[in-house]
């Protein structure tokens, strides 16, 4: 089943590479729990900046036990070399897949500094051609918690790209790191609206 996913995925400007094989625990865990501006990205995630070495460990273990199983597909994201920081780990993605549903749900965290270069909408085109393209799931899902402005901006304008829709507010949908429940905006992107949207991207899987 792990044979399903890639192992890496290049669009134009980055490769994504699977978390698992591609970092290093400790270069992982400075980036998680002390670069610049982690609190802020953090800040409407489900994890705060990581403690301890230990807990980076964990969950890159947790990723590669789910690749293995083919519940989850975990990368992380480096700028290629003709972006600025290219090779550095500019942050990670995944897809999580219900097959019972032939459902998946996509989400992404960038560091501060990576902001604003439109990577998240780059790395959902690919995460797409990988769920429909590859994996022929029939939907895609991506909740985010409803007081965050900038990626509700940033997922509406490649939603919309890819023909679909924003479903509703779906309430106490997420966990804060603390574990408190908050409300989330659903959207939604099947696959015959992908099909019908028709966009051309450049995604190269290995």
């Amino acid at each position: 089943m792990s044979d399903l996913f890639p192992e890496t995925i290049e669009t134009d400007r980055l490769r994504l590479e699977a978390i698992h094989d591609a970092v290093d625990p400790l270069e992982y865990y400075e980036i998680c729990s002390a670069d610049p501006g982690v609190d802020e990205v953090t800040t409407y995630l489900p994890w705060d900046p990581h403690e301890t070495p230990k807990e980076t460990l964990e969950f890159l273990e947790s990723r590669e036990t789910a690749w293995t199983e083919a519940t989850a597909a975990e990368y992380v994201i480096r700028p290629r070399e003709s972006e600025s920081g290219g090779g550095e780990i500019a942050g990670a993605c995944g897809l999580e897949i219900d097959w019972e549903r032939q459902r998946g749900e996509i989400g992404v965290w960038l560091r501060r500094r990576f902001w604003g270069r439109g990577y998240s909408g780059e790395r959902a085109a690919a995460l797409l051609e990988l769920a429909f393209e590859r994996l022929d799931l029939e939907c895609i899902v991506v909740f985010v918690r409803v007081d965050n402005d900038r990626s509700l901006r940033a997922v509406e304008r490649y939603v919309d790209r890819f023909g679909g829709s924003r479903d509703c507010v779906c309430r106490n949908e997420l966990l804060t790191a603390a574990g408190d429940p908050v409300d989330a905006v659903r959207y939604a992107i099947t696959h015959d609206a992908y099909a019908d949207a028709d966009v051309q991207v450049s995604v190269t899987m290995a």
